[in-house]
């Protein structure tokens, strides 16, 4: 049996849909939508570039990579296009960090919009240099190796108890990464806009004095409860 499965890359987002996600807030989403959410321990590792509600949105490209290994995600960095958010399911693995500071450089000079690792990475001052967005579960001093152990590429994935296909629709904020289907992004994507302009009228509406309970109908529920 081969080591290596290679899956084709997928088919990219439109720039349209790209654009619609990243106006969209992952918690308006959440508000409706109760799956697609990764585990909040894959949290942005440079919370400076997601500071006032700075989005980053792009097309899934999926990699499982074991343990110490890093020998494929090496080459899928050079596979990468203008769009592209890398995946990585490090299978389980918490102990040594796939990303640093030479992965960083590759995936950006590749034009990926950002990484998102189930497991921690490490050379967060170089990613930083890198301005280049990164999800992770911390960091890690221990390194994976070019070991040849073995791996997939745009195959189902795991990560943060999420299931990723090749080409979902990723959106990463400071609140946590969003994964959906290609197909249902758009309509997604509008809805949270829609939302969020009413939101902000809303809350208009409270700092003008009238009361949060009385315009969610929170109140009217607790008073007939009584």
């Amino acid at each position: 049996m081969s080591k290596y499965f290679l899956g084709p890359m997928p088919s990219p987002l439109s720039t349209e849909v790209v654009a619609l996600l990243e106006q969209a807030e992952t918690a308006t989403i959440g508000h409706w939508r109760h799956w697609g959410f990764v585990d909040r321990g894959v949290h942005a590792l440079l919370p400076s570039l997601v500071k006032g509600g700075r989005r980053f949105a792009g097309t899934a490209v999926t990699v499982q990579i074991p343990g110490a290994d890093s020998t494929l995600l090496h080459h899928v960095l050079g596979l990468l296009r203008p769009g592209d958010i890398l995946v990585v399911d490090r299978l389980g693995d918490t102990r040594h960090a796939c990303w640093g500071g030479g992965v960083t450089v590759a995936a950006k000079a590749a034009g990926a919009k950002a990484g998102v690792v189930d497991g921690p990475c490490t050379d967060l001052e170089e990613v930083e240099a890198s301005a280049f967005p990164l999800w992770g579960r911390g960091l890690a001093p221990i390194t994976t190796r070019v070991y040849d152990l073995g791996g997939r590429m745009n195959v189902p994935v795991s990560i943060g108890g999420t299931v990723v296909m090749p080409g979902d629709a990723v959106l990463c904020d400071e609140s946590g990464v969003l994964v959906m289907p290609p197909a249902e992004a758009e309509a997604e994507a509008r809805a949270a806009i829609d939302r969020q302009a009413r939101g902000l009228i809303t809350q208009g509406r409270v700092a003008a004095g009238e009361k949060l309970g009385d315009l969610s109908g929170a109140s009217a529920k607790v008073l007939a409860g009584q």
